[in-house]
């Protein structure tokens, strides 16, 4: 769907061309963010791409109500949203959905190194989806997407306090996990 299609019910008596260019250049500023916070937020890769398009739709409806500077936050607010709601989508579905797709092509590293590279991401996913979500949102925006407490505490909209007390309780809990799962590996489990 082209991105001015998108801006059309936000566009709704007001100035055509800023809507759709603010909506445009959000949208070219944040996809990737919006993608990977998804992704990082326990959706699966198929699922990201539709879930990222929905958050761009629900942004081209309430353009109006995002203020200016603010768009970043907004959109990780509804990325939120949208993921617990797929969350919640995938564990009714019947079918099972895989995060890898048919290799095509020659690729630069070799088969082990991306052997290797795919459990290290399966992994990291894992520890992730093992943390609270209130704890695992402050750690993915604070070490991935490289967001200071400040701006982890506005887009979050709590205290400042509150951003930092969750980081480290992240952290915490991250490495407790991290270690439970190596452990776990190390005596021959999955």
């Amino acid at each position: 769907m082209p991105v001015a299609a998108l801006a059309r019910p936000a566009e709704q008596g007001g100035d055509d061309v800023t809507q759709a260019d603010r909506l445009r250049a959000m949208f070219e500023a944040h996809f990737d963010f919006v993608w990977r916070s998804l992704r990082r937020l326990g959706l699966p890769e198929d699922v990201a791409d539709d879930a990222t398009q929905r958050v761009f739709v629900v942004a081209s409806r309430r353009l109006a109500d995002i203020e200016p500077g603010r768009e970043r936050a907004f959109l990780f607010r509804t990325a939120l949203r949208v993921a617990c709601s797929e969350r919640r989508a995938i564990g009714r579905r019947r079918e099972v959905l895989c995060d890898e797709a048919p290799e095509t092509g020659e690729s630069a590293a070799r088969p082990d190194e991306l052997l290797d590279q795919r459990r290290a991401r399966e992994l990291l996913d894992r520890v992730l989806q093992s943390l609270p979500l209130d704890l695992r949102t402050v750690l993915v925006l604070f070490e991935f997407e490289g967001l200071s407490i400040d701006e982890i505490a506005e887009t979050l909209g709590v205290p400042r306090g509150t951003a930092a007390s969750r980081l480290r309780r992240a952290r915490d809990e991250f490495s407790s996990a991290l270690s439970r799962w190596l452990a776990r590996r190390d005596r021959g489990g999955t």
